[in-house]
Formats: C-alpha cells, structure tokens, sequence
C-alpha cells in the first residue's frame, strides 16, 4: 500500500524530466531481483528501495559475519550471525514502507533459477562467482530479461548490461570463459570499492525500469578507485 507521504519522499527525483510521475510509477510497479546480498547488494539495495522499486528479491543463502561490515553497509554489528536475505528484507522495509521485499535464504542452482528469475523484470548480479554469472547469463537470455552485471577487485571494478532489447549481448560475449573474467575472491577490499560500482548498478537498473538515458549495453564501463581513472568500452 503506497505510503501517505509517498510525493515528499520521491520529490527529489520525480522533480527531474527523465522521472517525473510516469517514472515513479514504473519504479512502483517494478521487479528487480539482486543475486547477492553483500559488498554489491547492500548499496544497490538500499538505492533502488529508497527509490521506490515496488518490488525486490534478494537471493543469499550466506550468514552476516562482522569481517564483512566494513563493505556490508546494509547490516550492523548486531545482525551478526543471522541470514543476509531475512535481515536484508527488514532493513529495507525499514527503510521505505513502499517496498515490498522477498527473500530466498537458498543459493541459485540451475534447478530453481528459471522459477526464480520469471517473477521478475531486472536482474543485477551482485555475486562474486563464476558458476553463478554464467547460469545467470543463460537463465536471463532465455527469458529475454536485462541482466545488469557488476564486479570488484580491492580497488577497482567494472559494470555492464546484457540482454538489453537494444543490444543483446551477453556476459558469455564479453567472458567466453572464466580465464578472462575479473579475477574475484581475493580476501583485501576497500569499502568504497563496491559502493562505488553497486551505486552504479542501480543507476542502470533505474534507467532500464523509466526508460532513460543510455543504458551500458554492450560497453564495459571500468574505474580505477586509486587513480580515479575510468572509461568505457565497447564489445
């Protein structure tokens, strides 16, 4: 149910032409799922719930642990130990009563990823796995979904969209196989880095739902927090 303070809290954005009312209401009608609820998922959580996105699934089947609160702003030191998809939906509902928020508490296998992903309009990978991107890949070719793919390294990272109805090419496209994907899973990593490429994430997934802007179909965009340099490529 639309909260009654509902034009107080998105005037800041429906002010704006690429927005506007129409906009909003596309935001309130959306479905995004977010594959992750870590270092990628919590700021790309929290934008697209304080924007308003009426619906949203978080997928993790992992547990909140204080080594990870330095990037994992979506949690406190009190969440410790309880299940990132759960405690993800209350602090999101927290925070904009607008949302509805599903929660999956199970990993995404090539068995329950079709049913999952149906429900939904856009898909942002916020993981940190091969097996996961390319089941990912596959899944949202075949039902024709926009997959909006983001990665990290300690300081820097990359953020692309596949399967976008103006350009459909896909994470396979840019990766053909693992060798020459971002070499994920090393244990040093700044805060700032997947703040940085999560808030971009969900500034696709916004542009995708109001129909604004260029999208990042079929280019690279790749920053570098120590030099800030950054630039886009196209494949």
């Amino acid at each position: 149910m639309k909260e009654p303070h509902a034009h107080t809290r998105y005037a800041r954005q429906t002010c704006l032409p690429e927005i506007g009312e129409a906009g909003q209401q596309r935001l309130r009608e959306a479905r995004v799922l977010i594959v992750g609820a870590g270092g990628l998922g919590s700021p790309v959580s929290l934008y697209l719930a304080g924007a308003g996105v009426g619906t949203i699934g978080i997928i993790d089947a992992d547990h909140i642990s204080v080594s990870n609160l330095q990037r994992q702003i979506l949690y406190t030191t009190a969440d410790a130990g309880q299940p990132k998809a759960t405690t993800a939906k209350q602090r999101l509902e927290s925070l904009n009563p607008d949302v509805h928020v599903r929660a999956y508490t199970e990993r995404l296998t090539a068995e329950n990823a079709s049913t999952i992903l149906s429900g939904y309009d856009v898909v942002v990978d916020a993981c940190d796995n091969y097996g996961t991107r390319y089941l990912l890949d596959t899944v949202c070719h075949q039902l024709h979904i926009p997959y909006i793919y983001g990665a990290i390294t300690a300081f820097g990272g990359q953020v692309s969209v596949f399967h976008h109805p103006a350009c459909p090419r896909s994470y396979c496209d840019l990766f053909p196989n693992p060798s020459t994907a971002v070499q994920e899973g090393a244990p040093g990593v700044v805060g700032p880095t997947p703040g940085v490429v999560g808030s971009v994430q969900a500034g696709e997934a916004m542009k995708i739902i109001c129909g604004y802007g260029k999208p990042l179909a079929g280019r690279l965009w790749l920053i570098d927090l120590l030099t800030m340099e950054s630039y886009t490529m196209e494949f």
